[in-house]
């Protein structure tokens, strides 16, 4: 049995405990979406730190560095910096205004019935795009590390795929809490010990680390290449490169506060300051873990080198390849197992995300107008909605295979919640004349936008056969009609557009008189912990 693959199974096997004690303290609505609100502030900034750091931050970030320099190092700036947009607009009053989605926040003075169904469709557009791109990601990875096993692609999608809906499903929030916590302290140090090791190779010689930066080697169709990787200019090139960046850049900053397996981790604790609280540890963990990023792909670059990785699994590789040529195959089997942790945590936030939301938006509040018909009835919608969401992603992924494009998976579900999600939220807290119609045609004009520019880019473009999105995309034979990978820079404006004309275009009195009781609860917490105790 090889070593990634014990590894895992140690795992696996403690997370598992951690799902079946959190089974016993799962009993009830409230226990089972939002972990009893009995989460800390630190226990809830490690898990969303680690809900936050999915595989596309510590496999694709480093990649990126290794192979584009300093322009991938411009996506971990952008990481980091949106948590200032979580901290400073949304965190606190999403929790006092709220009970277990996002949706509650938009419900409390607008008509609630086509706001959380509007809320609901977004949420899951969101969650199942990335847990796509994640479930494709985990399969590629797991069945490269484990080749020697015997488990193909197919078999590895459907295990993570099983494991994600046991976690959900029979542990809820408090499981999915622990399964992240676990998961951010593992990567966190096998990060800072692999950063650790590198800047040791230079002899911690910070001088001799960036001289080697500065002097990459690579062989680019056929021709040796020597490249200032501390340079602009690998990724973002002339015409659109400086747009490329600020869309990028936009969809991140904003997308992060739109999230929604982000967003319902703020109901998971007892008070607004416990909120603030976790998000403050959340910013110092995930900084760090940015700024070791560098270390990772840069390291990767100068010790591994380009060609190497690009023969031996491609960028997702470059951080697994490092440890191998650092510390050998056991590290190397230690920093696989941890990737693989990350998926776990992150596609277990991301379906108990979704099934919250069918559950507590649209069957209990839209179908059912916000009666629970029978005692644990929430609950039950949810497990069984985790079993579906889990079964489509475990289909698409598999539908998609290994080759699909995770990139124009993940970018689309950022721009979704940029052009969606936020400028509704946003709207709501601060805009006493928002109204319904506003926040429907917000959220619809956010989803459609992104969606569409995405399908007429060049994200699209970029999948090939024999996948199935790349047959269709040969079919058509045509060029990207949108420039940009990522439609945020006019996808975002637009979902505010729609927000603010809708609304101008209505009157909805019953909406403004309760601006005030929104405005002070969502700043003082007033009556939070009793609409949190139903």
């Amino acid at each position: 049995m090889s070593t990634p693959l014990v590894m895992f199974l140690i795992f696996i096997a403690i997370t598992l405990g951690i799902t079946y004690w959190a089974s016993k303290r799962s009993t009830g609505s409230s226990a089972y979406f939002a972990a009893s609100r009995r989460v800390t502030g630190w226990q809830n900034g490690i898990a969303v730190a680690g809900d936050y750091m999915s595989a596309a931050s510590f496999l694709g970030i480093a990649g990126i560095i290794a192979f584009q320099g300093y322009d991938g190092f411009l996506f971990s700036v952008g990481w980091l910096v949106a948590y200032l947009t979580v901290l400073l607009v949304v965190a606190e009053p999403l929790r006092n205004a709220g009970k277990y989605t996002m949706a509650d926040v938009l419900a409390y003075r607008l008509k609630p019935r086509p706001v959380r169904a509007m809320a609901s469709l977004s949420t899951l557009t969101v969650s199942t795009f990335y847990m796509i791109a994640q479930m494709v990601g985990a399969g590629a990875l797991v069945a490269l590390l484990l080749k020697g096993s015997g488990i193909t692609f197919h078999t590895a999608v459907i295990g993570v795929g099983v494991l994600m809906i046991v976690y959900v499903v029979f542990g809820g929030m408090l499981a999915t809490t622990w399964v992240q916590i676990i998961k951010a302290i593992l990567l966190m140090g096998g990060t800072l010990l692999l950063s650790i090791l590198v800047l040791a190779h230079f002899g911690f010689h910070l001088g001799a680390f960036f001289d080697a930066i500065g002097h990459v080697t690579y062989h680019d169709k056929g021709q040796e290449v020597v490249k200032d990787f501390l340079q602009p200019g690998l990724r973002y090139k002339p015409p659109y490169g400086p747009l490329e960046l600020i869309s990028l850049g936009m969809a991140l900053i904003f997308g992060t506060a739109g999230l929604p397996h982000i967003l319902v981790r703020f109901y998971t604790v007892p008070d607004a300051k416990t909120a603030r609280i976790s998000v403050v540890w959340a910013m110092v963990l995930i900084g760090s873990f940015y700024i070791m990023t560098t270390f990772l792909g840069f390291g990767a670059a100068t010790i591994v080198g380009r060609d190497f990785i690009a023969t031996h699994g491609g960028t997702n590789m470059s951080a697994p390849l490092l440890a191998q040529a650092l510390a050998g195959d056991i590290f190397f089997a230690f920093i696989s197992s941890i990737a693989f942790a990350t998926i776990l945590a992150v596609v277990a936030g991301l379906t108990i995300s979704a099934s919250t939301s069918f559950a507590h938006d649209f069957w209990t509040n839209v179908i059912h107008k916000g009666v629970e018909r029978k005692a644990g009835e929430e609950v039950l919608v949810a497990r069984i909605s985790a079993f579906v969401v889990g079964a489509v992603a475990i289909f698409v992924a598999i539908l998609l295979g290994p080759t699909a494009n995770v990139a124009f998976l993940v970018a689309l579900a950022f721009a979704v919640a940029a052009s969606a999600n936020l400028p509704v939220i946003v709207l709501s807290i601060f805009w006493r004349r928002f109204n319904t119609v506003g926040a429907c045609l917000g959220l619809g004009t956010g989803l459609v936008a992104s969606i569409g520019l995405i399908l007429i880019g060049p994200s699209l473009m970029a999948v090939d056969p024999p996948t199935v999105v790349g047959a269709a995309r040969h079919l058509f034979q045509r060029p990207a009609i949108f420039p940009l990978e990522n439609p945020g820079i006019l996808s975002i404006p637009l979902g505010f557009l729609g927000a603010i004309l809708g609304t101008l275009l209505s009157h909805e009195p019953s909406a403004e008189s309760k601006f005030n009781e929104l405005l002070v609860r969502s700043n003082t917490g007033l009556g939070a912990e009793k609409a949190s105790a139903h």
